[in-house]
């Protein structure tokens, strides 16, 4: 979230956020942070938007928590129009196994709410995940690449699929993508760069959806959000003391990007 609002915000839309949990900081490698679980909140919130002119364009969904998905099934319906666009990244792990907090259980409840994506936009672990296979920790292949977002058609109705942050045997790191338009899977590949920096998923999840927000085509929005990663990764190689855990400073790229939607 403190990623995605000040860059929607920059690029010129007004987020509203239904909050699900409050963290200290992310889950991964910051220590045992503190879980503040908001579920019991977020019924009222929709009720209380009703009573508003409100009408959402999108929704985005990333990280949630087992509650929150129960609550998004029951009350889906109640937050967007038939024409509202759900973008679903269902956060859940990464590198071949579940992030720390999440089970079973949990992929089977993500599983449904990836049914009511128009995008869904995984990693291939979340792939791997939500179609039952055996988790890859290492590298794929090409045709792996496009295997999965096979099976990812064929399982789900969401008029788009991508297949994000693929690391290739190739040594480059892909998005591999499908949507009604191209029907095909088609590919982009980027070199890729030393360090790990967290965050950067919803970074490209924000950049992709405020790109199609501004009515460009689902590969033009992600060549975008790759290209916007990658520079703000370069940058932060030259960046000295820099801790990786904390992510990216986007602030040096954000008047390319603005210039490239305007």
């Amino acid at each position: 979230m403190t990623v995605a609002l000040p860059l929607l915000g920059a690029l010129g839309f007004r987020p509203t956020i239904l909050p699900t949990a409050l963290l200290s900081t992310h889950t991964g490698g910051l220590g045992a942070n503190t879980y503040l679980d908001l579920s019991s909140e977020m019924t009222k919130i929709i009720a209380h938007w009703e009573t508003l002119p409100l009408s959402f364009s999108a929704i985005y969904l990333g990280y949630l928590g087992n509650k929150a998905v129960d609550v998004l099934l029951k009350e889906r319906l109640r937050i967007g129009t038939a024409k509202s666009l759900w973008l679903i990244d269902p956060v859940m792990g990464d590198h071949g196994r579940l992030y720390r907090g999440f089970t079973a259980a949990y992929v089977t409840k993500m599983r449904k709410l990836a049914a009511h994506a128009s995008l869904l936009t995984p990693n291939v672990t979340e792939a791997q995940l939500l179609l039952g296979q055996t988790c890859t920790s290492g590298t794929i292949s090409n045709a792996q690449a496009h295997s999965i977002v096979g099976a990812l058609k064929q399982k789900f109705t969401a008029s788009a699929i991508l297949l994000t942050g693929v690391q290739l045997n190739n040594g480059q790191i892909g998005v591999f993508g499908s949507d009604a338009i191209s029907r095909e899977i088609w590919e982009l590949q980027r070199k890729k760069l030393p360090g790990s920096y967290f965050g950067t998923g919803d970074l490209f999840a924000s950049i992709l959806l405020a790109t199609l927000l501004k009515k460009k085509k689902l590969k033009t929005a992600a060549t975008s959000a790759m290209d916007f990663v990658s520079a703000c990764i370069e940058n932060a190689q030259t960046e000295k003391n820099r801790d990786s855990r904390f992510g990216l400073d986007y602030s040096q790229q954000l008047s390319v990007l603005l210039k490239q939607l305007t």
